[in-house]
Formats: C-alpha cells, sequence, structure tokens
C-alpha cells in the first residue's frame, strides 16, 4: 500500500511540475505590415559605355508593427535590372554593381549603422557574361536608408557598373581532308 501511495504522490507531483512548467496561451502577436513606398518613375532606361538596360518594377518596402508603427526590418529596394551588350565585337564581364542614394544637395545619403552598403553580385554562372547583343536580368533587393523615406529628401539613385571589356571575334577555319577506302 505505501508503494502505491509513493506512486502517486510522485505522480501528482511531476503533474504539478508539468503544468506549472507549460506556457500558457501567449498574448495576441504583433500584426506585421509591409509598407510599401512608392519610387516614381517605376521604370527608367539607363546606359553605362557599352552596356544599356532598364530598370524596372522599383519600390520601396519597410516591414513595421501594425499599431505602434514600430520598424521591424529596414526599409530595402527592390526591383529588376536588366542589362544588355549593345557592342558589336566586344564581350562584357560583369563584375559587380554598387548603388548610391543621392540627396538634393547632390551629396551621398548614408546607410545607417550596422546595415550593408547596397551592392550587386553577378555571380550565376552565365550571368556575369554578355556576349555581343545579349542581355541579362538581375533582381535587385537592396538596403535602402532610412532618411531617404523623408519627402523631398531623395533626389536620384546611382547605378554604379563595374565590367571588363574584351575583344570578340569570329573568324572561320577551313582545312583541307580526303576520306581513304573504307575495310
Amino acid at each position: 500500500m505505501s508503494r502505491w501511495i509513493g506512486l502517486t504522490i510522485v505522480g501528482g507531483a511531476m503533474a504539478v511540475i508539468t503544468a506549472g512548467c507549460s506556457q500558457g496561451p501567449s498574448g495576441t502577436a504583433a500584426v506585421i505590415e509591409d509598407k510599401i513606398y512608392t519610387v516614381t518613375p517605376a521604370s527608367v532606361n539607363v546606359k553605362a559605355g557599352i552596356v544599356t538596360g532598364e530598370v524596372t518594377e522599383m519600390k520601396v518596402t519597410e516591414r513595421v508593427e501594425k499599431g505602434s508603427g514600430r520598424v521591424v526590418s529596414p526599409a530595402k529596394l527592390t526591383g529588376t535590372l536588366k542589362l544588355k551588350n549593345t557592342s558589336a565585337n566586344q564581350t562584357v564581364r560583369l563584375i559587380a554593381g554598387k548603388i548610391q542614394y543621392i540627396d538634393a544637395q547632390g551629396q551621398p545619403i548614408k546607410i545607417e549603422g550596422t546595415r550593408t552598403e547596397p551592392t550587386l553580385k553577378f555571380a550565376t554562372y552565365g550571368s556575369e557574361r554578355l556576349d555581343p547583343g545579349q542581355d541579362a536580368t538581375q533582381s535587385l533587393d537592396v538596403e535602402f536608408p532610412a532618411e531617404a523615406l523623408k519627402a523631398k529628401k531623395l533626389k536620384e539613385i546611382r547605378l554604379e557598373l563595374a565590367y571588363i571589356p574584351s575583344p570578340y571575334r569570329e573568324e572561320t577555319v577551313n582545312f583541307t581532308v580526303s576520306i581513304g577506302e573504307g575495310k
């Protein structure tokens, strides 16, 4: 009988410990929403030497807590960059791209503290090389400075492209052959 009482007490203690340690229903979770800022114009044509292209579908998105307005994820510029090699005789190797945000006085707007500078990497095999007439499409998803969200603060966006042009030639080589008798 004492064994049963001991097991009952231990079992009861375990039930109390388990119930006491379990999480009760949590409070209401904060609702996070995307705050979208339009970029005007949403599409622009670009030209850098023999590379031309278009930046399309530009917008700035910031994730905020509904109600309090607290920023959960800082602003990012998103869009699509399409580049084309317009040269007739040079291949272009795309190295990298850098984006700068320029204010009304022509000065760069700095990215806050620990955030990374907005850069583009052309790392996908084949997308970094453009033969004459070829094009490549790259997604934009880069940091955007909070300061630039203020009205009339941002004047322009500067895209700096680094690329290596190299001569591209196609030549034909003819060589004489003959076919012997079959065996």
